[in-house]
């Protein structure tokens, strides 16, 4: 629920407006939603889109994916996500695809099973989280021998994707964060071509897309039909697309600063392209840092390691000023769970030293009551059998 405030609310609005007469029509450069950022990089902005900018999104992608009335896609994600509005809402509107929504978290793998999506657009987490759901089942180490088994390979990696509800999946693409270069290769020997896509709320999700057959791993993918990328002299990634943003919302100023004098948008993230104009990120501006000992440092790819690992689900690397970086994980859920049921401070019985005797009990006790006699607590002595592991 929202805070009580003194404005007026959407019934005032509605009591106190004449309804529109008649079909109304729009100018394609008239104002059609607000997306506001995720504000990580400060206060949220509000992302001003048109009709056109929304549209031709929608238009561009039917010009790289065979969609059709007949697919299927699960609605899970956030409305006000700029890949949901076009990945799901708009390219309904074009194809009349069905539409179908997961009611809760609980349900979501039934839900899965129930939609059966031809086109399924997740985030790292998630592609991850199905990785190891599949492990609680058939430990890593274990499934990977079954799957060298030629004819026993087949029906298992059916079997998987069927219990995920990617059976059916033509198309699966995964956005919004880094994936780890395994993770893909994981999906890959199932059978699933994971494709990796790139864009921004200031472009409506409409910039780089990996198209299926041409995809490299640890890469985003090819410019989309009337989209421009370049690396600038520091290394920034610039897209110019039909789908850019009019601007921020009552912020001309940081509007005019994140475009450039020939309209391409700064993303703020550091790329390289290859031989075949695929793009992959390799960090952002910004993020840089350098230790005390003036070694800079780019997090991006410690992080990328450090999430190709099962048991690790985020991670994040700092240190600026620091000897050395480091590195703060998540654990995966599953071993947090089996953390949460193993005693932190396991006890041990190990033989009794000579300082616990009994007899050199008495003689701390004799000796402690002495002022000049430091504490058990400062003097460093051995922890009894009974004591927790440090």
């Amino acid at each position: 629920m929202s805070p009580p405030t003194d404005h007026p609310t959407w019934e005032d609005i509605i009591a106190e407006s004449e309804p529109i007469s008649g079909p109304p029509t729009r100018a394609a450069d008239d104002s059609a939603l607000l997306i506001y950022t995720s504000g990580s990089t400060g206060v949220p902005k509000g992302v001003e889109h048109t009709f056109r900018t929304t549209c031709v999104a929608a238009k561009g992608f039917l010009q790289l994916l065979p969609l059709t009335a007949d697919d299927r896609v699960l609605s899970y994600l956030p409305s006000l996500t700029p890949s949901e509005r076009t990945a799901i809402e708009f390219l309904s509107f074009k194809t009349g695809m069905r539409i179908y929504f997961a009611e809760s978290l609980e349900t979501f793998l039934a839900d899965m099973q129930r939609a059966r999506p031809t086109l399924f657009q997740s985030v790292p987490r998630l592609w991850l989280k199905f990785q190891l759901g599949v492990f609680a089942k058939v430990p890593e180490q274990k499934l990977a021998r079954l799957l060298k088994v030629p004819i026993l390979s087949y029906f298992l990696k059916k079997k998987i994707l069927k219990g995920l509800g990617l059976d059916q999946a033509r198309l699966a693409v995964s956005g919004s964060a880094p994936i780890p270069p395994s993770l893909i290769q994981w999906y890959q020997d199932l059978g699933l071509e994971l494709l990796e896509g790139y864009a921004m709320s200031e472009n409506f999700s409409y910039s780089h897309l990996s198209l299926p057959g041409k995809a490299r791993i640890g890469y985003v993918g090819h410019c989309v039909p009337g989209a421009e990328c370049r690396i600038s002299e520091i290394g920034e990634i610039e897209v110019k697309s039909p789908a850019t943003m009019k601007g921020y919302y009552k912020e001309p100023a940081q509007s005019r600063e994140c475009m450039t004098a020939d309209g391409f948008l700064k993303t703020g993230d550091r790329g390289e392209i290859d031989e075949q104009g695929r793009l992959k990120i390799t960090g952002r501006v910004k993020e840089l840092f350098k230790t005390s000992k003036g070694k800079y440092i780019a997090p991006a790819p410690i992080e990328n390691l450090l999430n190709a690992d099962s048991k690790i689900e985020l991670s994040c690397v700092s240190g600026s000023g620091m000897p050395q970086p480091y590195a703060v994980v998540m654990l995966a859920e599953d071993l947090r769970r089996r953390l949460a049921r193993t005693p932190p401070y396991a006890p041990r019985s190990t033989p009794a030293s000579p300082a616990c005797s009994p007899r050199s009990t008495r003689r701390s006790r004799s000796t402690s009551s002495s002022p000049s006699s430091p504490s058990p607590a400062t003097s460093g002595g051995s922890p009894t059998a009974t004591s927790p592991r440090p």
